[in-house]
């Protein structure tokens, strides 16, 4: 086990463990913006208010090249090896302003068998990626993205007991995702409107997100029914809801088609028990099987 002492280089140690090394936080603030490569590599901290690692990035911030980061740039962390666990740290994106400054990662995960355990992750839009990405901009980032967050694999992740903040879209992707007891809060927005999940899967994808026994709450200032659940960022984003308990601020109608778009026609929103008052397309029994939880 790696012990980290203040004022380490996190950010090196991080990148440089070895496979199947755990490593252990200790309290504080580590302002570093981190990329874990090691398969089967173990991130402990000393509790998810205690240990908190954070940057701030932002997709329309300019690099050295002239070129804006876009959203997958971003990242205060980069989980891209499979079989990593984090546990008892906060991962937190705190450049603020997403109405001027666009998406804000806080957490990437790029691996399959990834397990997360009492944490939590903060940000604005966009709080936590779940590769891999949709196909299309698998092709579109090509020479741009790093190969690492452009593979072409399936990456199923496990959440539980984690608490998980944001505005927009914040926890999107392609991943296959289990959230089991967490808590989705949702945060302040200028623009005034909020969206939890934008789940982003291709046709062949036969599992998604599934949402199991989590609280959909928010934060002072988040206006009642100024939230959907989720919308499809993709034309088959695949969501489950499972015996979920939802604040006032959800919108009765649940869930978005995303404006401008025929996806209520395509995409897979399950909900059970079914609430009344739902959007008429959303699904009432899954018609795949749920999401495999990770096994750790």
């Amino acid at each position: 086990m790696i012990f980290v002492q203040p004022g380490q280089n996190v950010a090196q140690i991080l990148a440089s463990a070895p496979a199947g090394e755990h490593i252990f936080l200790p309290e504080g603030t580590f302002r570093a913006k981190c990329v874990i490569r090691a398969p089967g590599l173990t991130v402990e901290g000393a509790g998810a208010d205690r240990t908190v690692l954070v940057w701030d990035d932002y997709a329309r911030k300019v690099d050295e090249q002239g070129l804006e980061y876009v959203t997958f740039r971003t990242p205060t962390l980069a989980v891209c090896a499979d079989n990593v666990t984090l546990r008892g740290l906060a991962v937190v994106n705190d450049a603020l302003a997403p109405e001027t400054k666009g998406q804000e990662v806080a957490l990437t995960v790029y691996g399959d068998n990834f397990l997360m355990e009492n944490c939590r992750l903060t940000s604005t839009q966009d709080t936590l990626f779940l590769g891999p990405l949709p196909d299309d901009l698998i092709d579109r980032y090509e020479g741009f993205l790093p190969e690492e967050l452009r593979l072409r694999k399936p990456c199923r992740q496990t959440f539980r007991d984690c608490l998980i903040e944001g505005t927009v879209d914040f926890v999107f992707g392609c991943g296959e995702a289990v959230f089991d007891g967490c808590e989705l809060r949702s945060l302040h927005d200028a623009r005034g409107r909020g969206y939890a999940a934008a789940p982003s899967h291709e046709a062949r994808q036969e599992r998604g997100f599934l949402f199991r026994s989590c609280r959909f709450t928010k934060a002072p200032g988040v206006p009642d029914g100024s939230v959907y659940l989720a919308r499809p960022w993709r034309d088959y984003g695949l969501c489950v809801f499972e015996s979920c308990a939802y604040g006032p601020h959800i919108d009765p109608l649940g869930f978005d088609h995303w404006e401008g778009t025929r996806r209520e026609e395509t995409c897979r929103f399950y909900e059970r028990p079914p609430v009344p008052g739902r959007v008429p397309w959303v699904k009432k029994v899954p018609l795949e099987p749920d999401p495999k939880p990770v096994i750790k």
